[in-house]
């Protein structure tokens, strides 16, 4: 396996090097998303923001892939899926699927936008992180989100999951 591993990290780079693209990633750059944001909030930053915070940063960095109202446009939808799970076609999205805000906070600030990821600072992440569970129902427009309250965010599909018990984990049984 590590062998596999090597070779394909060699040919990463001798591709990148033959075509031109890509780049080694700064210490910076490695330091910024080398981090864990636990489900209790451990590894959250400082910081705070709101739903209405979030409308012109959702607007100008995420509603071109994700739709005006987290509909999905060239992305998946954020929004909407309620009680789908147990259907034929479920619908995945934040308010209908995701156990934990505060993966939602990990994802956004380490993947988004797309085109510059980790663009956005710690404010501006709890911002658009509001946004998106308020357009689900979860939480009200004028909601606080911060390192405190972000974990406390109870999602509809929290318990919707069932527990890895398996010795090799780690996490002992329930």
């Amino acid at each position: 396996m590590v062998r596999l591993l090597v070779f394909l990290s060699l040919a990463a780079i001798c591709s990148a090097q033959k075509y031109h693209v890509g780049r080694p990633a700064t210490s910076d750059e490695i330091k910024s998303t080398d981090q864990f944001m636990a489900p209790s909030g451990a590894g959250l930053p400082p910081g705070k923001g709101t739903a209405a915070e979030g409308r012109d940063i959702y607007s100008r960095r995420c509603a071109r892939c994700h739709g005006a109202q987290g509909q999905g446009d060239e992305e998946g939808p954020l929004a909407g899926g309620k009680g789908t799970l147990k259907t034929a076609k479920p619908l995945k999205t934040v308010g209908s699927f995701w156990p934990y805000a505060t993966t939602i906070y990990d994802y956004v600030h380490r993947a988004m936008p797309f085109d510059n990821p980790g663009l956005l600072d710690a404010n501006q992440t709890y911002s658009v992180v509001a946004l998106i569970l308020h357009m689900n129902g979860i939480i009200g427009e004028k909601d606080e989100m911060n390192a405190l309250s972000l974990p406390k965010v109870k999602m509809p599909n929290r318990d919707g999951f069932i527990k890895d018990n398996r010795p090799d984990t780690g996490k002992k049984k329930r």
